[in-house]
């Protein structure tokens, strides 16, 4: 395996357990649990990772947060299509601002209409009846603080000239 490929893995390793961890810090919103530290590591994920690795990521937490009674099934869609999407926007513009707004974008409006069918099947129909109009509003909440805090740590990595450094550790 490559040293290249080493890294990442490690440093996807190390950003999944940043966001199982930081999943204690959660806030409610209307019956959703609110985890604004997942939507960061989707962010970070998008700039040393990319879409692939950072959706292996978001998988990856949300199933371990389920095993752990952190999160519920509905943790899947709130992260990984917002991860998805926040990795291909970095990949093609390479901009802080772009990047963030694909993570809202991606984890209000895909995931949220997307916890519908999952609501559905896995909580019932009564949970499915609020998930389709009330999961959009908790998953934007959840999405717009975490990358709020990614965007102001991203930028200050920018500023100080750490941030390309990092990413050119990476694709070493």
């Amino acid at each position: 395996m490559s040293t290249k490929k080493v890294k990442k893995l490690a440093m996807a390793a190390m950003l999944t357990a940043v966001a199982v961890v930081g999943s204690m810090i959660n806030f409610p919103v209307f019956g959703s649990k609110c985890s604004p530290v997942q939507h960061m590591v989707n962010i970070l994920c998008a700039f040393f990772l990319g879409p692939v690795y950072g959706l292996a990521s978001a998988f990856t937490a949300s199933l371990i947060r389920n095993m752990l009674s952190l999160g519920s099934v509905l943790a899947f869609p709130g992260s990984m299509f917002g991860a998805l999407l926040c990795g291909f926007t970095y990949k093609k513009t390479k901009n802080i601002f772009l990047t963030c707004r694909a993570e809202v974008f991606g984890t209000a409006v895909i995931g949220g209409l997307a916890a519908y069918p999952l609501s559905l099947v896995f909580l019932g129909k009564a949970a499915a009846g609020v998930a389709f109009y009330g999961y959009i509003i908790p998953f934007l909440v959840s999405t717009a603080v975490g990358s709020a805090l990614s965007w102001a740590v991203l930028t200050a990595l920018n500023y100080t000239g750490v941030l390309s450094r990092l990413q050119e550790e990476m694709e070493k």
